[in-house]
């Protein structure tokens, strides 16, 4: 069982926070089809900046199911606090401290990654925030700068004494990006450094591969990001493999077609028309990858719904989609264009 603060996680499987991905719509689908704990994307430290729609539409939202966690990024302590106390005030119950994103335009700003580098101002953010707010907070590492630099598990114990709830580690350092193979064996010496709860991430896309990964780290649970894209059923079936050591059938067509229509409609609901369709269009991408795998017909498909400019347009293209298996869909695609 993962406990964050006085939380109760249900189950050991973690949404993890995506800058565009983890919107309202893509967490409430993950939470209904089994992750235990959802993270909302990254919003800034910097709160001038919140009043712009996109941050608007990033903050937590208090009719969501409890808890409610929300990741902020930054580099300055006081801001990082500011922040922290600024979400909680929005209905926020868990706060994540991003030291794990190695994008350019965070890493540029020393935020993110790029922090693990610099020990002593770690410190400082973590205390700071823990000291702002009265509800758990968390933090997301790599497990280093670059492979000569792997300091993941000082950085644990160090979030530890300043009273860090859990940890998330994702299995590669800054500079190796999302390249490579994911380094367990460095999260299990993380796991063995620290008494807090850490959570295994990277590389996890099958209930086998999420049972290897807990028992060759003893984590206690896994963060699934990318893997979720285009498969938010993920969840419930590693789920039902780690409780029962039996792979879960995977979603019959007409449950795929119900699935990414709540989603598309959703994304309508949460965004608007306008750009909740330019939305949709990334995680139709992502459905058709993993349920056609012929790739020709995969961007034949993905282009034609790319082109639609109307959301009408593309629920009638999605409800066209599922008369008949994605292997005899090419002729249908064109009707619908």
């Amino acid at each position: 069982m993962l406990q964050i603060g006085p939380y109760n996680i249900p189950n050991p499987t973690v949404l993890a926070p995506m800058a565009g991905v983890t919107d309202l719509p893509f967490r409430q689908l993950c939470r209904e089809l089994g992750a235990g704990l959802v993270v909302a994307e990254m919003v800034t430290s910097d709160v001038s900046l919140w009043n712009s729609l996109k941050s608007q539409q990033r903050l937590i939202h208090r009719d969501e199911p409890e808890p409610r966690a929300v990741q902020i990024a930054g580099a300055e302590p006081a801001m990082m606090a500011e922040a922290a106390k600024a979400n909680v005030e929005l209905g926020a119950q868990i706060v994540d401290i991003n030291m794990g994103c190695p994008a350019k335009k965070v890493c540029k700003r020393a935020a993110g990654s790029a922090l693990l580098q610099d020990e002593p101002l770690v410190e400082e953010i973590l205390r700071a925030v823990v000291a702002a707010v009265d509800v758990p907070v968390t933090l997301k590492i790599r497990t280093g700068t670059n492979p000569e630099q792997r300091n993941g598990a000082t950085i644990a114990r160090l979030a530890e004494q300043c009273g860090i709830a859990a940890l998330a580690v994702h299995g590669r350092t800054r500079a190796c990006r999302f390249m490579g193979n994911a380094e367990y064996d460095t999260i299990a010496d993380i796991v063995d450094s620290v008494q807090i709860p850490v959570i295994a991430n990277g590389d996890i896309d099958s209930p086998q591969k999420a049972h290897q990964v807990l028992d060759h780290t003893g984590a206690a649970a896994v963060m699934i990001g990318r893997s979720a894209q285009g498969q938010p059923w993920i969840f419930r079936e590693i789920n039902h493999f780690l409780a029962t050591g039996r792979e879960l059938s995977g979603p019959q067509p007409q449950e795929v077609k119900d699935i990414l229509l709540r989603h598309i409609n959703g994304l309508y609901s949460h965004y608007g028309d306008y750009m909740g369709l330019r939305i949709a269009r990334k995680h139709v991408g992502w459905y058709l990858a993993t349920n056609c795998h012929n790739t020709a017909q995969q961007n034949s498909l993905r282009a034609t719904f790319n082109s639609l400019t109307e959301a009408p347009q593309q629920l009638e293209f999605l409800n066209q989609l599922f008369f008949q298996p994605l292997s005899q869909m090419e002729p249908m695609q064109e009707q619908v264009a």
